[in-house]
């Protein structure tokens, strides 16, 4: 059985080796992004509830954890990033609870789309460090871009942002995902800058797509502008930093590749040398690919001239 829960750990460009934790089945998000390295949202909902046992997560996550201290890999924190919203699960601030027993720092990166919500920033509050995305200012823009659930309220979001980041006493970073030709205009930077300066972010990160998104229209920045917003970041006093490279193959094994590959992929696509130094580290060939990909468990995307593996999703549609 293939633990979709647990992965990793991957290479983050924030965290470190990060153990991703798949709080939300597959695709079920507030959001639909056009940038999603995961194809469309399957379901869009903005109702929280529970969708797996808090007990058994974090029963789950410790044993990942234990298994890869005993084969020496080491884990900076446990990171809530599935392929969907976290805030969704309902019980999130009870998995926080029995996850803190291990002994590793516990991040949430969220799109903070239901931050407005009091019981979401308790919850998130309980997190050592929290990303929350903030890609436009312009209600069209953040449609455009973002492709929110119909009852959601840019305004309120921002007003939950506020009240959380003055409470919060962990890390609190931003992230701003450019698109070419929607959001990487002078006004719109500019005006994204100014609304993350009243937050006062630890850190606010600049990113540009770097694996296949959803639509395939999308393209990321060009360096021009990336200069252009780390510039006006820094020029209102944000301390900014690119996420635009691409993030390493120090991707952990716990010996059983297959599981590896499927889990890993399931929310965070590998690049063709990522995987191949993987299997190298597991001592596997590349017919352990070929294989899954012959079952239709894992499948090959092309983008920016790299090849990638991202396990095979149901069949999504527009949310």
């Amino acid at each position: 059985m293939i633990n979709m829960i647990v992965f990793g750990p991957v290479p983050s460009r924030r965290l470190g080796q990060s153990l991703g934790i798949n709080n939300i089945p597959p695709k079920i998000c507030t959001y639909s992004c056009v940038y999603c390295q995961l194809g469309r949202t399957i379901k869009m909902q903005v109702k929280r509830e529970l969708f797996y046992d808090p007990e058994k997560l974090a029963n789950d996550v410790e044993a990942r954890v234990r298994k890869l201290r005993e084969n020496g890999e080491q884990v900076d924190y446990l990171t809530f990033v599935p392929d969907g919203e976290p805030t969704l699960d309902v019980n999130m601030d009870r998995e926080i609870e029995l996850l803190k027993p291990i002994g590793v720092k516990v991040a949430v990166i969220t799109n903070a789309s239901l931050i407005w919500n009091s019981d979401v920033r308790r919850c998130l509050s309980e997190a050592n460090w929290v990303s929350l995305k903030v890609d436009a200012v312009n209600e069209e823009t953040w449609r455009r871009i973002d492709r929110p659930y119909r009852s959601l309220r840019l305004e309120e979001i921002f007003d939950g942002m506020a009240k959380f980041s003055a409470d919060f006493n962990g890390t609190l970073a931003t992230e701003t995902m450019l698109i070419q030709g929607i959001n990487d205009g002078r006004d719109e930077i500019e005006k994204i800058a100014d609304f993350l300066a009243k937050l006062s972010p630890d850190k606010s990160y600049i990113a540009i797509p770097t694996r296949p998104p959803a639509e395939k229209w999308v393209r990321p920045a060009d360096e021009e502008a990336i200069n252009m917003a780390y510039q006006i970041f820094i020029s209102k006093g944000l301390s900014a930093e690119y996420l635009i490279g691409y993030e390493g193959n120090a991707f952990a094994s716990t010996g059983n590749v297959a599981e590896d590959l499927l889990s890993i992929t399931s929310v965070h696509p590998m690049r063709e040398e990522a995987v191949e130094e993987l299997l190298k580290k597991a001592n596997f060939g590349w017919e352990v690919v070929k294989e899954l990909v012959d079952e239709g468990k894992l499948v090959e995307l092309e983008y920016g001239g790299k090849m990638f593996y991202m396990r095979k999703l149901p069949r999504t549609k527009r949310g």
